[in-house]
């Protein structure tokens, strides 16, 4: 069986096994809809100043902040967490003895995060236009955003592998992974837009991190702000941290 055919085969696996485990895919694509329908009630559909001069309406800011969201739980946080469960219960071990090439495996997860983070986002973006009345980004702004969705999405994913190097077992997963992520959503502005008055070393330590950047250069096709490609190469410089970690230490066997 040639690769290609190995690759095919192992993303439907993946795809099959995602949607036969109904509790988490609807957690995964209800989370983003349920945090956007949340912070714009609680902060209503005011005006929200992101320039001088120019201002946007609340909710158009969600919906591009949480498609940032739903990007990052679709491939950092369910890709860490599924392979510490997998490796605790011994399937990555398996899968390692099987003539499928590790290569193809993890190919396999990036091809299918990356499909699961596209329908998230045009949901979430449909849904901002259908009950906000939210712009999309068009022409050269969506050419932006589509890159620095494939980018942001590789550059989550190859952490995701990462930092499972760190996680000791399954039941620490979910906290490893979530103490990891969760202050930097609301350093970043993810959930919480960050203003001219919030503290300096909190912007600097969100520019430290990938989700900042990432957020930022989806922001842009939404609402307008200028895309800054050096958010692109900090986002891929992450990445390939995150490839180079996964690399030399990233184990098919359970931790004891």
């Amino acid at each position: 069986m040639n690769p290609l055919t190995q690759l095919r085969h192992q993303i439907r696996y993946i795809n099959k096994a995602f949607w036969r485990n109904p509790a988490s895919a609807f957690f995964t694509f209800a989370f983003p809809l349920m945090f956007l329908v949340i912070f714009t009630s609680l902060l209503g559909h005011h005006a929200l100043r992101i320039s001088p001069g120019r201002t946007i309406d609340v909710s158009t800011y969600y919906v591009a902040s949480m498609g940032a969201y739903a990007v990052i739980t679709a491939c950092y946080n369910n890709i860490a967490i599924g392979l510490a469960i997998q490796r605790d219960s011994g399937v990555l071990k398996r899968t390692r003895g099987t003539p499928i090439p590790g290569g193809v495996y993890i190919l396999a997860r990036l091809v299918h995060a990356l499909f699961v983070a596209v329908i998230l986002v045009v949901i979430t973006a449909a849904y901002g236009r259908l009950f906000y009345h939210s712009s999309l980004p068009t022409g050269v702004p969506l050419i932006e955003f589509l890159t620095m969705l494939l980018v942001g999405t590789l550059t989550f994913c190859s952490l995701g592998f990462a930092i499972t190097c760190v996680i000791p077992n399954a039941d620490a997963a979910p906290a490893v992974v979530n103490a990891s992520i969760l202050p930097l959503l609301f350093l970043s502005g993810v959930f919480i837009p960050i203003t001219s008055t919030a503290p300096t070393w909190m912007v600097w330590v969100a520019r430290i991190f990938p989700v900042r950047h990432f957020t930022l250069a989806m922001n842009a096709g939404f609402v307008g702000t200028t895309f800054n490609w050096m958010d692109v190469v900090v986002v891929a410089a992450w990445g390939i941290g995150g490839f180079v970690v996964s690399y030399r230490f990233f184990t098919w066997e359970p931790k004891r």
